[in-house]
């Protein structure tokens, strides 16, 4: 409804796809009654696939061409069709065929599980299984995947289990790039024996062979190989860093592969920047604008006449003449209330008010101040007549601070003692963050001091955690955007404040929310 360059390509994508699938493409990405899910791997593939390459058109028409393109596994498939290397047809073939000789022989028999390791570490861990899991995917630094069956996987889990490693299922039940892969080769060449590859214009980047190549030779071999060779991302976006390319755009609805190409652009020690196109749950026109526009900021050109041309932009005259002004008024030095006077960071953040880089390595120190005389709402939770900071509010630190770093979610908070707001005077507040680990977890720690106890006194830990960065379909585990949520119970609370009350539990009218 907001991009009609999107939507025709989505229909070119349907009319391409329909002589291989059984199911409309648009009444699938609409939910209509009937339509099957993303359950079904023969479906979600030639949906991805259709919206991938709809949203390079997407690019193009602002303005965006590609120097280069690469894809993570099925998308090599979208960046062969982006690059002119297949025919809209003959991709479309391919991923829907592909993905149907996937559900009939591969579903049900494994998985894939990420692992916020190095492919070293990964390797000495997994040889214990003798070849029942095997490496998938090297993504990154600190970012693998490994493919097996559904049992060695479950072993392998339960092996990280209370390390500080960050583990996850992909959320789909076969092995792909593992050796199962073989007993469906000759189907899948059988199938994919009459597509037409050709040499593209723009360079293709196989992340096959880590290596630039002629894209003639994506033949049914080729497509084969994709599936079940290991997907080298790391080593094929170091070539082209290597070969100069500074600006990576991933063309997907949902950026998953940013942060493994951005710590691989660290580890490179290169200067680079890594941009998404849309976001879960943030997919429309307006994203793709910020996007451009983030992109434009890094000194990439955009086509903004071309952008804006059905939102009513339009290019307006400025002066004739240059900018002249007279000041008459004194230059006063920044105020004593002005963090930025003493080398700080202004948050503007209800609870902290400064932050600042620690110089002895990535992380940061988040300050503020609470008292009931700045922050009268804190009188309305308290516990037999005591006000205490609410849990929450170690929650809404942790998540500030994690923001601060790239780490916007919140894996593990753990509170260890209350924090009382006085009646009188305020305490001081400090949110401190670590360095970022292998897989890019931070600590978080959330400390008070009351300030009526002079410089000398303890700081008082009240809460520590782990922050990580937001990636991955398994991060996201309700839609909020449908109230009340599916499978929802409505409780009855009428009583609920009173009850609390008697117990000592006083919720004032600020608290109670429910």
């Amino acid at each position: 409804e907001s991009s009609p360059v999107f939507a025709e390509a989505m229909a070119e994508c349907e009319a391409a796809l329909a002589p291989h699938v059984d199911w409309s493409l648009a009444e699938v990405l609409r939910g209509a009654d009937g339509a099957p899910g993303y359950d079904r791997e023969d479906v979600v593939q030639p949906v991805l696939f259709a919206v991938m390459v709809s949203l390079a058109r997407l690019w193009r028409s602002v303005g965006v061409l590609p120097d280069a393109v690469m894809g993570h596994s099925q998308g090599e498939i979208a960046a062969a069709c982006v690059a002119g290397a297949l025919s809209l047809e003959d991709a479309a073939k391919v991923v829907a065929l592909r993905s149907r000789v996937i559900a009939a022989g591969l579903a049900g028999r494994g998985g894939l599980v990420s692992i916020g390791l190095p492919i070293d570490q990964v390797r000495g861990r997994i040889a214990a299984w003798n070849g029942a899991v095997s490496v998938a995917a090297v993504n990154g630094p600190g970012s693998v995947v490994v493919a097996g069956d559904a049992k060695a996987l479950d072993e392998l889990f339960a092996a990280f289990d209370g390390e500080e490693v960050r583990v996850r299922r992909v959320a789909i039940d076969y092995a792909s790039h593992s050796v199962l892969v073989e007993e469906v080769r000759e189907e899948l060449l059988k199938v994919l024996a009459d597509i037409s590859p050709r040499s593209s214009e723009v360079p293709f980047y196989s992340t096959v062979t880590g290596e630039p190549m002629d894209t003639a030779g994506l033949d049914a071999e080729y497509w084969y190989r994709n599936l079940r060779q290991t997907v080298e991302l790391e080593t094929t976006t170091r070539r082209l860093i290597a070969d100069g390319h500074s600006a990576f755009v991933e063309v997907s609805p949902h950026p998953v592969l940013r942060l493994p190409v951005q710590q691989t652009v660290e580890a490179a020690e290169a200067e680079a920047v890594v941009l998404g196109t849309l976001r879960r749950d943030d997919g429309g026109l307006q994203r793709f604008l910020t996007s451009a526009a983030e992109l434009f900021t890094h000194g990439v050109q955009v086509d903004w006449a071309a952008a804006l041309e059905e939102r009513g932009g339009r290019r307006v005259g400025l002066p004739t003449y240059a900018f002249q002004r007279d000041r008459y008024w004194l230059e006063a030095p920044a105020g004593v209330g002005d963090v930025g006077s003493v080398g700080l960071g202004s948050l503007g953040h209800p609870l902290l008010g400064a932050v600042v880089s620690l110089a002895s390595g990535g992380g940061v120190l988040l300050s503020g101040r609470l008292s009931l005389a700045t922050h009268g709402w804190l009188a309305d939770h308290a516990v037999h007549g005591v006000v205490l900071l609410p849990g929450t509010a170690f929650v809404e630190l942790a998540v500030q601070a994690g923001d601060q770093v790239g780490c916007g979610r919140v894996e593990e908070l753990i509170l260890e003692a209350p924090l009382i707001v006085p009646e009188k005077g305020g305490v001081r507040l400090q949110v401190e963050v670590g360095e970022a680990d292998a897989s890019g977890y931070r600590e978080v720690s959330v400390f008070s001091r009351d300030e009526t106890e002079g410089e000398t006194a303890a700081w008082v830990c009240h809460a520590r955690g782990a922050l990580a960065p937001v990636q991955g379909a398994g991060d996201t585990l309700f839609d909020f955007g449908a109230w009340p949520p599916a499978a929802a119970q409505v409780a009855e609370v009428s009583e609920h404040y009173v009850r609390a009350a008697e117990n000592g539990l006083e919720y004032g009218p600020v608290f109670q929310g429910l």
